[in-house]
């Protein structure tokens, strides 16, 4: 398998393969896309993934590689050497786990700056689901998913903050339906660069994968999933702003592709920030911290706030740049500017 392949489908690399298929195309099938026929004929598989075979050259069309737009013919012979399955055992490890609040169905974490939600490309080992087992394995062990056990959101492995996981089934199905009915409301912290000029405001942008850069996210006009961030402006100090941050939907890196996006990206950030070189100050990681998370709980319905403490390095970023911290009011002599962004 390639390496490719194996970790954007969750699992670790594994190079073997199984035994070939061999599909002659029927009458009915001229014309087609050979990704189409063979979406067809494997529905089990999907598009993407047969895609992904075609360019990795496991499928052979009269022996030949091709292009999943290639049209194919009655009589063609395609030959398709699918990516075997492994299956990737998790191992509990022992690690600091900095928990808020926990019970028997829900664990709140305030997670730290560095440290991977789950086992994906390049993280096969050292992960916070790594951690949940060796701070609970009876539990996790339990839960149906092999790979996440008890992870209903995520954090950028750079982000900070509160994170709520599931300790049983009847949890875990509660938590994901009120993330995917917009019943949970996640607050952050966020130091960018550049002065907004207004207190607050809405960026309403469709985020979908960077159509050159397919590793990284961007505002995109075709294809992107809708995204709508809102923001309050705490305090800036020359170039840097400190803002309060609310997102109603959770697209991948949502908070740093709006922010840069807006012109405004986040202190430190490697991927969307640029080389930030009129930062007073430097940090080693971006400026983004999930500062509250409320939610309704999976046993009660209660809604509940949970507040991660800030970690030291954001503290101390806060400090070198002369902001003040959370709590403060937005300052009242910021004449309105406009704002390059989308939606408002």
């Amino acid at each position: 398998m390639h390496e490719s392949e194996a970790e954007e489908n969750g699992r670790p690399p594994d190079e073997s393969t199984t035994p070939e298929q061999i599909l002659t195309v029927p009458d009915t099938a001229a014309g087609l896309r050979i990704d189409q026929f063979l979406a067809q004929q494997f529905s089990s598989h999907s598009r993407a993934s047969i895609q992904r075979c075609i360019r990795a050259k496991r499928v052979l069309r009269n022996d030949n590689p091709c292009r999943p737009a290639d049209t194919i013919h009655p009589g063609d012979r395609v030959r398709i050497a699918w990516p075997a399955e492994r299956r990737f055992t998790l191992t509990a490890e022992s690690m600091p786990l900095d928990i808020i609040y926990e019970d028997d169905d829900i664990l709140v974490l305030n997670k730290p700056a560095g440290l991977v939600v789950h086992p994906a490309k390049g993280h096969w080992s050292g992960t916070l689901v790594h951690g949940l087992l060796g701070y609970d394995e009876h539990s996790f062990r339990q839960l149906g998913d092999e790979i996440r056990p008890g992870i209903v959101h995520r954090l950028d492995r750079d982000t900070s903050g509160a994170l709520v996981v599931a300790r049983t089934e009847a949890a875990r199905f509660a938590l994901g339906r009120a993330f995917r009915e917009r019943h949970v409301e996640k607050t952050y912290l966020a130091i960018a660069v550049g002065e907004f000029g207004r207190r607050d405001g809405v960026i309403r942008a469709p985020i979908g994968r960077h159509p050159r850069d397919r590793k990284s996210m961007a505002v995109v006009e075709r294809g992107g999933k809708p995204a709508v961030t809102h923001y309050r402006v705490l305090a800036t100090v020359g170039v840097l702003t400190l803002a309060e941050v609310r997102i109603e939907t959770g697209r991948t890196h949502q908070i740093r592709v709006h922010f840069a996006h807006s012109f405004h990206p986040i202190l430190g950030d490697p991927m969307y920030g640029g080389r930030q070189r009129g930062a007073p100050i430097t940090v080693e990681r971006q400026m983004l911290h999930a500062w509250k998370l409320a939610f309704p709980h999976p046993r009660t319905g209660q809604i509940r706030q949970y507040i991660a403490p800030l970690p030291e390095d954001f503290r101390s970023a806060l400090a070198r740049a002369g902001l003040p911290g959370p709590g403060c009011s937005p300052p009242e002599d910021h004449p309105p500017k406009p704002l390059p962004q989308d939606g408002d």
